[in-house]
């Protein structure tokens, strides 16, 4: 049994933790551990993410299996087009991939994107991430590449995109 309800500012650590375990798995085949630790303390600070919520800039999911965080999501309206909802950012516990739960975080996502009267979702992957496939069976399709910067790193993204019905 599981059950998604938004997080706050109660949840930021938690949030950290399914992060820091999340990564570590799904980027040490693609990124160097500098990268990643420079990304999770960038991305992942308490500060931030509670600025995050506490504005919110951005709504964050948690999805609670068995009474245990163990997957979250975050989305908002993109700050360059209001019309276009970004999902920011989607990962669930490794032992519980395989579950679903990424669709079912996905499915949530364009709803609530739908109930704000948008047809649109976006996403980044990184280029090298295997995540890539799984965004394709949820219907995204690759609109372009852009490179971040962050800090002394880059992100080598694809900006993905899925057309709400």
């Amino acid at each position: 049994m599981f059950q998604i309800r938004k997080a706050t500012i109660a949840d930021v650590e938690t949030i950290r933790q399914i992060a820091e375990q999340t990564w570590w798995p799904a980027y040490s085949p693609i990124l160097p551990a500098e990268q990643i630790a420079f990304m999770l303390g960038e991305i992942y600070s308490p500060e931030k993410i509670t600025t995050q919520i506490a504005g919110n800039l951005q709504t964050y999911l948690l999805l609670i299996e068995d009474g245990q965080p163990v997957a979250f999501a975050a989305y908002s309206p993109r700050e360059e087009d209001a019309e276009i909802y970004k999902l920011h950012k989607l990962y669930c516990l490794p032992i519980t991939q395989g579950k679903g739960y990424g669709k079912v975080l996905i499915d949530e996502v364009c709803k609530k994107t739908l109930e704000a009267g948008k047809q649109t979702l976006d996403l980044n992957v990184n280029r090298y991430n295997k995540a890539k496939s799984f965004y394709e069976k949820m219907g995204f399709s690759v609109v372009y590449e852009e490179d971040i910067p962050i800090g002394p790193y880059w992100m080598n993204d694809y900006v993905m995109r899925k057309a709400l019905a």
